[in-house]
């Protein structure tokens, strides 16, 4: 899955407000209904003018009207049990929720505009500021603490459901954060900000596959320094909290852990930067310390050196394989499925990629061929014959793209990296999801040995 956290710049995941709080549009406002906190008429009226787009404004208005609604009937009118579920998740949570309910009824206030423009004393965190906007906002404080309350209230029961039929999982866990994020306004002195708050080098990688001008995210840096003398204490409560939502979690950009590419804040595009060594095993060994071994995958891709591969290996992380990728020069190209060991996860292409048909359609005459030749077939169900070889090959963990699955084209690509305007807003019908989609992908799966039964049950799915 995608980060969880309450999406920001763009409507992306990877630019939240929180590397701690949920996003308040997953909460199912159907389950606030029981409680009394919304009553059905407020649900009727609602209608997304499309259904395989997220319209984010639409459902951004809708969603946080009705659950303010619902966070003050349950402040007015909410019973003795609930109250005291709800006064315990804020005194446990209290590290991280107090910044970011703080954080986001200050965003409320100041219309989105980033923190560094805020009253100054609020930028610099003046104990005095803080409390005078504590309790000028706290029914706006109160609102956002309901909303986490909701969120991980549902998402465990969502995880135990999960769990309790031998489903597992797997998250992702962006390696930076948002400048306008509750973390970097909570903790300036951990990033590479001036005097006024302001990044001066920011995050990115050089050019590669997907950008020739390299992708500038614009996210401010870590002082790894600092971190270390705070023992990466921030580091660790992230990972235990994030553990807490997801059985397995891929750790985004892992590159930059060894290394990261820092650009300085004035450029356009991140043509211009250099290599800035990480805090590399020194992290993990800290975390590992506190949390004990993690199930973790190492997103390794772009600029590989041996020193990445080295760091990955050296705590056993699986790296990752990109089929999409494996097309382009010759058999000897290392992510094509014969050269793989096994402590591998191979995809068929990333969020990150275009649908395994749209790549098809745009992919040069050389890739076409070759894939037509390596799978044996003439590529009129590429999307199939590329999830076969996922599914076959040594990696440990295969995983399939939903829009896969579907055999969607260009239409149902989720991020086109180094853009801004119409990423994450994917959706799918139920109309789309026909059953002989999930008997053959069964029957590819049990023939590989990859369903939890060593018995091969090809009766059709009804």
């Amino acid at each position: 899955m995608l980060p969880l956290g309450p999406a920001g710049m763009a409507n992306s995941p990877y630019m939240s407000f929180s590397a701690f709080a949920g996003n308040p549009l997953l909460i199912d406002l159907e389950e606030l209904l029981s409680h009394g906190w919304l009553v059905p008429q407020d649900l009727e009226s609602f209608i997304q003018s499309s259904k395989i787009r997220v319209k984010y404004h639409e459902v951004t208005v809708f969603r946080m009207n009705m659950l303010w609604k619902a966070a003050q009937t349950f402040f007015e009118q909410g019973n003795k049990a609930d109250r005291q579920q709800f006064d315990s998740f804020c005194k446990e949570e209290k590290n991280w929720l107090d910044d970011y309910a703080m954080f986001q009824a200050l965003n409320d206030h100041y219309g989105g505009k980033e923190w560094i423009v805020w009253d100054r004393d609020l930028v610099h965190r003046k104990p005095s500021a803080l409390r005078h906007a504590a309790e000028e906002r706290k029914a706006q404080v109160n609102y956002h603490k309901f909303m986490q309350w909701c969120f991980f209230r549902h998402w465990k029961k969502l995880k135990k459901h999960a769990n309790d039929r031998n489903i597992k999982l797997v998250g992702d866990i962006p390696i930076f954060v948002a400048n306008h994020s509750a973390d970097v306004w909570s903790n300036q002195e951990a990033f590479t900000l001036d005097r006024d708050g302001k990044p001066f080098v920011v995050a990115g990688v050089p050019p590669d596959y997907f950008s020739e001008d390299g992708q500038r995210w614009g996210n401010p840096l870590y002082r790894w320094d600092v971190m270390k003398q705070q023992k990466y204490q921030w580091w660790i409560e992230r990972f235990r909290k994030t553990f807490e939502l997801f059985d397995i979690l891929r750790i985004d950009h892992f590159r930059g852990f060894e290394a990261y590419w820092r650009i300085p804040a004035k450029e356009k595009t991140a043509r211009v930067g250099k290599w800035v060594k990480g805090p590399g095993g020194d992290l993990f060994n800290a975390i590992i310390k506190k949390l004990g071994t993690l199930p973790i995958i190492a997103e390794d891709l772009g600029v590989v050196t041996p020193e990445v591969t080295a760091l990955r290996e050296s705590f056993g992380f699986p790296g990752m394989k990109v089929l999409q990728f494996a097309f382009s020069s010759n058999p000897q190209d290392n992510f094509l499925p014969h050269t793989y060991q096994k402590n591998f996860v191979v995809y068929t292409g990333t969020h990150d990629n275009d649908t395994t048909l749209g790549w098809y359609e745009k992919a040069t005459e050389h890739e076409r061929d070759f894939v037509r030749r390596y799978c044996k077939t003439n590529g009129t169900e590429v999307h199939w014959d590329l999830m076969k070889l996922a599914l076959q090959s040594v990696a440990d963990m295969a995983i399939i793209p939903f829009q896969d699955v579907l055999g969607l084209g260009s239409e149902g690509r989720m991020n086109f990296p180094g853009t801004v305007d119409g990423n994450w807003e994917w959706r799918f019908t139920w109309e789309q999801v026909e059953p002989w989609a999930a008997s053959r992908l069964y029957e590819l799966s049990a023939l590989y040995g990859r369903t939890n039964s060593d018995r091969l049950n090809l009766a059709p799915v009804k």
